[in-house]
Formats: structure tokens, C-alpha cells, sequence
């Protein structure tokens, strides 16, 4: 039994742009302590340490982006 709907074009809705992917990674050095307590108060706060840290990065360009 074939499939219904299996060769229709998706609602314009439905289609997501694609993101740019992240291609890159940033080693840092930092105490397990303050690592541990800013994992575990991301966690709290239903976010992620990655995100958190590329939020930081985000802004720190704008930021500085007038000033150059």
C-alpha cells in the first residue's frame, strides 16, 4: 500500500532555514570548582554551559563591534 502525501512539497510553514553549523571549539582552562558550580547553576537555570558560554562570546562581539 503506498504511502499518502509521500511526494508532496512540505507547507512553506513547515520549512526551516538552515543554521549555520558550528564548526569550531575553544579549549579553556578554569578551576573544577568554578566549572562544576557554573555546570550545576545551568542546569538550575534549564540551559547549558556551551549555550551560556556562545551567549558571552555573542555579546562580548557586539559589544566591542562600535568600538572598532
Amino acid at each position: 500500500m503506498p504511502m499518502q502525501g509521500a511526494n508532496l512539497p512540505m507547507p512553506a510553514e513547515k520549512k526551516r532555514k538552515k543554521k549555520e553549523r558550528k564548526d569550531s571549539q575553544l579549549i579553556i582552562r578554569i578551576k573544577g570548582k568554578e566549572r562544576d558550580q557554573f555546570v550545576a547553576l545551568c542546569e538550575e537555570l534549564d540551559t547549558s554551559a556551551a549555550r551560556e558560554v556562545r551567549r558571552f562570546i555573542r555579546d562580548f562581539l557586539k559589544q566591542h563591534a562600535a568600538s572598532d
